[in-house]
């Protein structure tokens, strides 16, 4: 039996802090920012955290799980 793959997509993505949680990026910082304020796109740059009700979903695509 091989093993089991991660997803490409997902190792790309999204990162594991020292206490467990998921670490993402903000979606929409790539084009288009002459109409976003300064203050949306200062907020677009810091990271977040993962929803607990996707951690499942993503815990399984990096195969923590």
């Amino acid at each position: 039996m091989p093993k089991m793959k991660t997803k490409s997509s997902a190792k790309k993505r999204f990162t594991i802090t020292g206490s467990g949680k998921i670490k993402r990026k903000h979606a929409f910082k790539s084009h288009i920012l002459t109409k976003k304020s300064k203050k949306r796109k200062l907020r677009l740059t810091h990271s977040g955290l993962v929803h607990e009700s996707d951690v499942d979903s993503i815990k399984t695509q990096l195969r923590l799980k």
